[in-house]
């Protein structure tokens, strides 16, 4: 099924493409700080493997760490030492000429401590090469090998297809054969029949799941893709049934009958809702591909321009684009200025200050009805008790009457007069004369 053609290129020789592009150079040797020597070689072999697959059938090429291993310890002379190694290596594939993968194939490795896995399903016949670079993390080496993988046309396609969801399970632990197998004779007890082909394997999350969490017991899920030139079965048939649909809608689990239950494995179990069953035979075939014309346009006579288009009217787009928003912001002005100037004081201050003035305004009238000249200690900047009156000062806070005092208690009235408020502070002292 498959050919090997190895050849090495090392030393002095030139290189063969790495992963990371052309190399022509012979190896270096660097010498670090620690006074220690470390040889960095770049040595390619180049390795040329066929396979054979067809069309619509699952293809599956486990990349083995032990094949580029002994590639490393062949120039590298560990094999003369009579230990064995296991070096983390990661692998890079590409299609030869190609940045990427063809579509229909998809590769996978999770640790460089594991294989990895190409894998995929081809849907036209042709030939294909594929790139496999492999470096190792220790000595950082490469190691090129290439995939010749031919693909022949099947004689029909399965007619009868089924995809299964297995919950319990992730990419990398179904693609080995053995695992592939435990998984085919479940399905065939449950189709009941020996001829099932896989057709496809594809990862939850290349199908919009979501990653799960990095905990025991949390997987990725894997849709599994068979098919059969035999019809289905009871059980498979089951899912077409109202009365099943209607439960997965309600999001019910499915009560599954006993002879509809092969499962040797609990991490191979499948989930019921999500089966899905396609009958190719009432498939609508899929139309003709367009002929290829000569790319000239055929005559389609005289062409006449349209005329001009009628003049419009702008003047409600101007009123409803400009005026209106400006007759909106002048209003939202004036609500602003009243809010900040109107109400500056408030309603509460305003009627404390009309309240003291009209107080004021009383006691004045009061005073002047006596008939007799008002006490000096009413007067402003008058001093109680050398009799004196102080000239006004240019301040922000002006005593008006610093202080009256008797034989046995002290009482200063203090008013301040500062810009827009009046302050006025009452201290009572007493004073304990000695007898």
């Amino acid at each position: 099924m498959s050919e090997a053609k190895i050849t090495l290129a090392c030393g002095n020789s030139p290189l063969a493409p790495s992963a990371f592009g052309s190399v022509s150079q012979r190896p270096k040797t660097r010498w670090w700080d620690s006074g220690a020597g470390f040889s960095f070689h770049l040595c390619g072999i180049s390795a040329e493997i066929k396979l054979t697959t067809s069309v619509g059938r699952l293809f599956t090429y486990e990349v083995m760490r032990e094949t580029f291993q002994g590639y490393f310890d062949s120039y590298s002379l560990k094999l003369y030492t009579g230990v064995l190694h296991d070096d983390p290596m990661i692998f890079k594939c590409n299609q030869q000429y190609f940045p990427d993968l063809p579509e229909w194939l998809r590769f996978i490795q999770r640790h460089p401590s594991e294989n990895g896995f190409l894998y995929g399903t081809p849907t036209s016949p042709g030939k294909t090469f594929i790139e496999i670079y492999a470096v190792n993390k220790n000595s950082y080496d490469t190691v090129r090998n290439l995939l010749v993988i031919k693909i022949y046309l099947t004689e029909k396609m399965l007619p009868y297809q089924a995809e299964f969801f297995i919950e319990l399970r992730e990419i990398e632990k179904v693609l080995p054969s053995s695992v592939q197998s435990e998984i085919k004779q479940d399905l065939q007890k449950l189709w009941n029949n020996e001829a099932l082909e896989i057709v496809n394997i594809t990862n939850a999350l290349d199908r919009g799941g979501r990653v799960p969490l990095p905990l025991a017991g949390h997987y990725e899920g894997v849709y599994v893709k068979v098919g059969s030139k035999k019809y289905f079965s009871r059980c498979l048939q089951r899912v077409m049934t109202p009365e099943y649909q209607r439960q997965c809608a309600a999001g019910d689990k499915v009560k599954v009958p006993g002879e509809c239950h092969f499962c040797k494995i609990p991490s191979n179990c499948i989930t019921w809702c999500k089966t899905k069953l396609f009958d190719r035979t009432k498939m609508e075939p899929a139309p003709p591909a367009p002929t290829m014309g000569s790319g000239i346009l055929e005559d389609g006579g005289y062409f006449d321009p349209p005329e001009s288009p009628p003049s419009r009217d702008y003047f409600p787009d101007y009123i409803v684009s400009v005026i209106v928003p400006l007759i909106i912001a002048f209003l939202l002005c004036l609500l602003l200025a009243y809010i900040l100037y109107g109400r500056r004081e408030g309603v509460i201050q305003l009627y404390h200050q009309q309240t003291i003035h009209g107080n004021t305004e009383e006691l004045r009238s009061m005073a002047a009805q006596r008939g007799v000249p008002p006490p000096l200690s009413t007067l402003p900047m008058f001093n109680s008790r050398t009799g004196e009156r102080a000239s006004p000062v240019q301040s922000d806070s002006i005593p008006l009457i610093m202080a009256q005092q008797s034989t046995r208690h002290s009482t200063l009235f203090t008013i301040y007069l500062t810009p827009g408020k009046w302050y006025i502070s009452f201290v009572v002292f007493k004073v304990l004369l000695q007898w």
